[in-house]
This record gives C-alpha cells, structure tokens and sequence, in this order.
C-alpha cells in the first residue's frame, strides 16, 4: 500500500521536527496566554488576544490562499486520469456512500451519549452571553433550503474560488474532469499543465507549513490571554466531559472500522496524520491542514488521483467531529431548558442535522450555525447556544482532530477497495 517510502528517509526527521514545533508552539502559547491573564487588566487582555491571534490569521490565510487552486488543479487531474464516468461513479458512490454511514454514526454516538449522560441538567443559565450568540443567530436568519442549494452549485467558479467554497469548486472541477477525460488525447497537454499547477502548489504547501508553529502559537495564546480555563472547566465540567467521551467513542469507533479495512497499514497511517492533526488541534481549523493532509496520503501511498477526489469531498460531506458535536450540542440545549425531546423527534433532528450539515464546510463556527438553525426548527431557545460559546473554543479543538482523522480513513479505506478493484 505505501510504495512511496522511500521519500521518506530524509524526510523523517523534519516531520516529526514540525509535529515537535508545534506541540511546544501550544505549549509556550498556553503559558503566555494564561501569564497574560492573570497579570493583566480584561482590557489589556483583550487587546493582547486580539493581536496576538494575528499570528493565527496569517497561518490560516496562507493556507486558504492554497486551497482553491489545489482543489481545483488535483480533482481536475484525478477525474481526468480516472479516465471515465464510471470510474468517477464508482469511486464517488463509495465515497458517498462511506461518508453518509460515518455521519449517521457520528450524530448517534453523539444522540446516545448526550441521553445517557444528561449533561444539560441543572446548568445555570446566568451567564449567557447575549452578544457573541447574536453573531451566530443573525447567520440562521437566512438559512434555507434555497440558500442550501445555491451553496452547493456555484454561480461562478471564479466567485467559489474568491470564496473558498470548497463544495463549488468540487462540482466544477467534477464537470471540467468528465469533459476533459471525454475529449481523450488532445486535452493531454491541459492536464500536463494543471498537473505540473497542482505539483507546484503542493511544494508551496512546504514554505507554508513552516508557519504553522507559530500559528498555532498565536491561536492558542489568544485564547489563553481572554478565558479563565479554570473556572471555565469547572462550570462546563459536565458538558465538556461527556462530550470527551463522546469524542473518544467515535475515534474508537473509526479507528477500529479503519483496522477492519486496513489492517497492519493503519498504523502507518496513523503515523502519517499526526502533525496534520495536531496542527488541526491547535488551530481549531480542519482546513489548515487540508494541503498537508493531501502530501501525507500520497506519501502513504493512497494514488494521487484518489487523494484528490476523495478529500475535498470528505471535507464538504464528512466531518464526523462535527456531526457528533451538532446532535450533541442541539439536544444538551434542550435538556437546559427542560424541553422533553421524545425519540422520534430526535431521530427527525438527526436526519434534519444530516442534511443541513453537508456542504456548510466553509463556514466560520459552522457546526454552531447549524445547531442554532436546527434548535430553531425544533421550538429550542436559540439562545441557547449562547450557553457553549464560552467553551466552543475547546470542543472545536477535538472537533478538528476528528474530522481530519475521519478523512483520513475514508480517503485510504476506498483508495485500497479502488486498488483491489483494479488488481
């Protein structure tokens, strides 16, 4: 499976020196932010967070700079390469197909363990934070199924480009693909070029990748500097806790699925992923690592034409972390208010959140815009929300990870069926 090993000799080191980096990025930054927190005024504070987090911005603009092209120049390539619709049918089918059972299983695990456990009972609702939750309620005011559509299906690939909308540029990078591999031999040169475009990019991921230490530095001093972890812990104990175990349910769950596939190379994998996740840990961002992400796999030896069809359609339809946390979050709002949710209602939330969660990948704090529009659907006080933001921050940590762990696995499971199928 992983034939490429052997770029990875010299390679090695510096890896596990970017994952070493970063690990004492978040350390150093913690110390400073929580330093800064309690030496300092809330005012200085804030405005040491605000600058500080610059650093973050920077990181996660530099990737974000990267992304359309990659998307657009590898996906084109691998549709291309794939050679005819029915490959592209049935690598998409299973990737579909993959996807949708991951969510279905990520939001139960998350419905089960927000019903047993009951975290929302008898939580104090003193301190809602009636100005941050505005910020995500004024983004459910145009939440709609005609809003849905119109963010899948670009009305210009440059604006999805402008935009970063990852789910548009796929559908048309899909379309350009099919065309392209329909032409045949003439179109061999414009593939060469894009090709060589997306070979480019990815070694624009390396130069980019030397920030992300102090990236996360920033992200996570910022953080820091502003809340009172502590004390914060100690009021979300309960919510916290129980969505940790939640979180460790469903690696569980993925981890021991991608065995059953995998085998001895998980290991390998997992080996792979590592500074990928920790810098989605840090940065709160699964897209931060979307590039590094794509180098790792096909070092791992998934074929670059897989990688490039499969990621990019992972991060529109399979963020696992995330689904978890929306069934999670929307129902532990419910038990604070002491709305009885009965099952067939929670099992219509879940197929409400699986639908409205697909293609909202772009979307600053997206998993709390859906829970806000899905609570909003269900008669839940929206200011509800309200009640997670102090500690959102920290979910997102462990909501990042996940999902890049769950791509990672979808996008070798069917890289290996594809190998299989081609043998």
């Amino acid at each position: 499976m992983h034939k490429n090993s052997h770029t990875s000799k010299h390679e090695k080191p510096q890896k596990n020196k970017l994952t070493r980096y970063i690990l004492i990025a978040m350390v150093l930054g913690g110390i400073l932010g929580a330093f800064i927190h309690s030496n300092f005024k809330a005012d200085t504070a804030a405005e040491f967070s605000t600058h500080i987090k610059l650093l973050a911005t920077v990181f996660i603009r530099l990737v974000q700079m990267i992304i359309a092209p990659l998307v657009l120049t590898t996906l084109v390539v691998g549709i291309a390469k794939l050679g005819d619709i029915k490959a592209v049918g049935r690598i998409g089918g299973r990737a579909l197909a993959w996807f949708f059972t991951a969510s279905f299983i990520s939001l139960i695990i998350g419905l089960l363990w927000v019903n047993f456990l009951q975290p929302g009972s008898g939580v104090n609702l003193a301190n809602i934070d009636q100005a941050s939750v505005s910020e995500v309620t004024d983004k459910t005011q145009d939440f709609s199924i005609q809003n849905f559509i119109e963010h899948i299906i670009p009305k210009s690939v440059f604006e999805a480009m402008a935009t970063n909308e990852i789910l548009q540029i796929v559908i048309f990078s899909i379309f350009f693909g099919l065309a392209a591999a329909s032409i045949g031999d003439n179109v061999k040169p414009v593939i060469n070029a894009l090709d060589k475009t997306s070979h480019i990019i990815l070694k624009m991921v390396n130069f980019v990748m030397k920030f992300a230490p102090i990236g996360v530095f920033g992200a996570i001093a910022g953080v820091f500097a502003v809340k009172d972890v502590s004390e914060l812990m100690l009021t979300y104990t309960k919510f916290f806790s129980s969505f940790l175990v939640g979180i460790a349910s469903l690696w569980i769950v993925l981890i021991f699925v991608g065995y059953i596939f995998l085998r001895s190379h998980l290991k390998t994998l997992l080996k792979r992923i590592v500074s990928p996740l920790v810098i989605a840990f840090g940065t709160t961002s699964s897209e931060a690592v979307f590039p590094k992400l794509t180098e790792e796999l096909e070092r791992f030896g998934i074929k670059d034409r897989i990688v490039s069809f499969m990621l990019p359609l992972g991060y529109s339809f399979n963020l696992d972390g995330s689904m978890m946390y929306m069934t999670f979050a929307s129902i532990f709002i419910a038990q604070v208010y002491g709305i009885p949710l009965d099952t067939g209602t929670q099992l219509t939330m879940l197929l409400v959140l699986m639908l409205t969660s697909k293609g909202i990948a772009g979307v600053p704090r997206a998993s709390l815009v859906v829970v806000a529009a899905t609570c909003g659907m269900f008669n839940i006080p929206i200011e509800g929300v309200a009640l997670i933001l102090p500690i959102d921050h920290f979910c997102d940590m462990f909501r990042s990870a996940t999902n890049v762990l769950g791509n990672s696995i979808a996008t070798a499971v069917v890289g290996q069926w594809e190998e299989k199928n081609q043998a």
